[in-house]
């Protein structure tokens, strides 16, 4: 009964087509093409992902104070209030170029921004290595903080007055000096803030408030957690890097000393970390089949995916990233994606600015404790990574 029916219908809509004229049949067409791309917008606009709102209380830090207790919260510096207030202030005047409107000056020279979740066993460890680089390097009492030991990039007409870098209208200006760690417990439940708190105590007075630890009530996800933080570095570079202590924190200089190379004349420019060369490595052949097999199938994913300069970067996930302040506010207001897949978005962003973008290799070793769920995970980094492609691109994610 069910097939005649359905073979009438077929036969009533073939005798439709073959006496409908032709423009009717270009009108049902570019209908039917308007209401399933309306669908799918739809659908795009209802799984796209939007972060939460931020609570007050995850505007806040504690630190160790001078005599060795916890502080009470403090509010965070949150660079973005500003450059918003000058953002209208150009608006007012005509003037909408965010080159023009700038970002307020750096307090210090470097920024490291820490994601942990449940990381008690090993933030410690990944503290250690990175404290003692950024001191070495980067501490106030190294004269003029730069690259290893040289000078950094001077700004565009800037000169050099009595060892001080000055502007181009002839003001001497120092540049920053020291560092600072933001470590931002993604809802952890087990005892990372504690962790994180009794390492800087171990500082002592002289260093242990450059560790500010700020609390996410609930679990954001690793690309949440970093963009929070991104939200309140004082540096003049801001590097994120992971708690595992995967990544060879020294690189830093590596990373560093690229992106001054690469800078635009408006001091933007982003260093990517990547391990690209270690594939055919022992560290890597001697992971599983699947494993190797799902991330040769998401950079396929990724060439497919994303726009040509994304797409040209071998290592999209590695989470050892460098940026110079200047390019901030073209990356972090406009971050949706909180998941695993943030580090494409960023990317993407960076892109869309004409942000310029580099790959800098640098060692890392596999660590024991990921929470990566290697099949599971790699499934909803690909279904993020369509879903994120697809807002960008039907404007359900603008940058207005």
């Amino acid at each position: 009964m069910v097939p005649a029916v359905a073979k009438d219908l077929a036969a009533t809509i073939t005798d439709a087509v073959k006496d409908a004229p032709p423009f009717m049949l270009a009108g049902y067409f570019l209908l039917s093409l308007f209401v399933l791309s309306q669908g799918f917008y739809l659908f795009i606009y209802t799984v796209a992902p939007t972060p939460r709102d931020i609570l007050r209380s995850e505007t806040t830090y504690k630190h160790i104070d001078d005599n060795g207790s916890i502080s009470s919260s403090k509010p965070l510096p949150y660079w973005k209030s500003a450059y918003d207030q000058r953002k209208r202030t150009a608006r007012e005047k005509g003037q909408l170029s965010d080159g023009i409107i700038g970002i307020e000056d750096a307090e210090v020279f470097m920024s490291l921004v820490v994601p942990a979740f449940n990381e008690e066993n090993r933030l410690g460890i990944m503290l250690r290595e990175a404290v003692d680089y950024l001191q070495k390097e980067y501490g106030k009492d190294k004269p003029d903080s730069t690259t290893n030991g040289s000078l950094g990039r001077r700004p565009k007409g800037a000169q050099e007055q009595n060892g001080h870098v000055a502007s181009a209208n002839g003001n001497a200006k120092k540049p920053p000096t020291g560092w600072e760690v933001l470590i931002i417990s993604d809802g952890s439940k087990d005892k990372t803030v504690d962790t994180a708190l009794d390492f800087a105590r171990s500082l002592g007075t002289e260093s242990a408030g450059l560790i500010r630890v700020t609390s996410l009530v609930e679990n954001r996800g690793k690309g949440g957690a970093v963009t929070h933080g991104m939200r309140y570095v004082r540096g003049k570079y801001a590097v994120f890097a992971d708690a595992d202590g995967a990544s060879k924190f020294e690189d830093l200089g590596k990373l560093l000393r690229e992106l001054q190379k690469i800078e635009d004349k408006d001091g933007r420019g982003m260093t990517v970390g990547s391990r690209a060369h270690l594939v055919g490595s022992e560290e890597v052949v001697r992971r599983s089949f699947l494993r190797n097999l799902l991330m040769h199938s998401f950079h396929l994913l990724l060439w497919i995916l994303t726009p040509p300069a994304t797409a040209a970067i071998r290592d999209t996930q590695c989470g050892f990233k460098l940026v110079s302040r200047p390019a901030l506010p073209y990356i972090i207001p406009y971050m949706h994606s909180e998941s695993w897949i943030f580090d494409v978005e960023m990317l993407m962003l960076a892109e869309a600015a004409t942000i310029p973008v580099t790959e800098v290799p640098i060692g890392w070793h596999e660590v024991q404790g990921s929470k990566l769920n290697v099949l599971w995970d790699s499934l909803g980094m690909a279904w993020g990574l369509f879903v994120l492609r697809a807002a960008w691109a039907m404007g359900v994610y603008n940058r207005t």
